[in-house]
């Protein structure tokens, strides 16, 4: 079990190359619960966090001798983050070779989007638990074994709370929102947008439907993390797109 937050089981994770037959079961993770620890929890929790900036720090090592660029997509569940990476491999995917490690407590369903693409992608299950850590991505980079020089997504399970938490031994984190979202998600999780060096704000074409303000939303981000980067697109329609892939160029 994580100690960090309490969830998961140290034998429920999974990782998969996907096939043509899947099961598929989905449901729902609510993680709306205090956090009362007493001081052994916080010395294991200490403890956790250290081993596994251990081994981020090995996978990045791994990343870099292989000049793999590793970026960590991380949002809450129905940001359209899978629908971002099948734009972006479909648009930039013939200039450089992209490979995905996908994250999800159950399924294949969002790795067999990415693998219709022609991507390489292994799917990441992770039972009960609420987000990948370095061990998880160590697996995944042992059974995907990206090409040398290429692009790597890791998109992260759905959640806005532990993931922030769990360097991978990325180059870099991409938070998503989308406007359907509240305008105050930066103050209600501020530790995901301190971690953060890109924010995109997906859905832009749901603008003019929806009670979501992009400056005040920017201001409320800026606050936590006053370097931050932001972006406003649809991953649906490409608007605003040629930016993010500006923003990819230059890591």
């Amino acid at each position: 079990m994580c100690a960090t937050c309490g969830c998961g089981e140290d034998t429920g994770t999974r990782v998969t190359v996907p096939h043509e037959h899947e099961h598929e079961h989905e449901h729902e993770h609510e993680h709306d619960h205090t956090h009362e620890h007493p001081h052994e929890t916080i010395t294991l929790e200490q403890k956790v966090l250290a081993k596994n900036d251990l081994t981020a720090e090995r996978n990045r090592e791994w990343l870099a001798s292989r000049e793999v660029l590793a970026l960590n997509v991380m949002s809450s569940p129905g940001s359209g983050k899978t629908t971002l990476l099948e734009r972006t491999i479909t648009d930039i995917g013939g200039e450089r070779r992209v490979s995905v490690v996908e994250g999800d407590q159950e399924t294949l369903l969002d790795a067999n989007r990415i693998k219709a693409t022609g991507c390489a992608v292994v799917q990441v299950n992770t039972g009960a638990g609420c987000h990948l850590d370095a061990e998880m991505m160590r697996d995944a980079l042992a059974a995907l074994d990206p090409v040398p020089n290429s692009l790597l997504f890791i998109e992260n399970v759905g959640n806005l709370v532990c993931p922030a938490l769990f360097d991978l031994g990325e180059n870099g984190r991409v938070v998503v929102i989308s406007v359907t979202e509240g305008t105050d998600k930066p103050l209600k999780y501020p530790h995901m947008f301190a971690a953060a060096n890109l924010v995109i704000v997906n859905k832009a074409d749901l603008l003019p439907y929806v009670d979501f303000d992009v400056d005040l939303f920017a201001k409320y981000a800026r606050s936590v993390n006053p370097g931050l980067e932001m972006i406003t697109l649809s991953a649906t329609t490409g608007q605003g797109i040629q930016r993010w892939y500006e923003w990819i160029s230059t890591r």
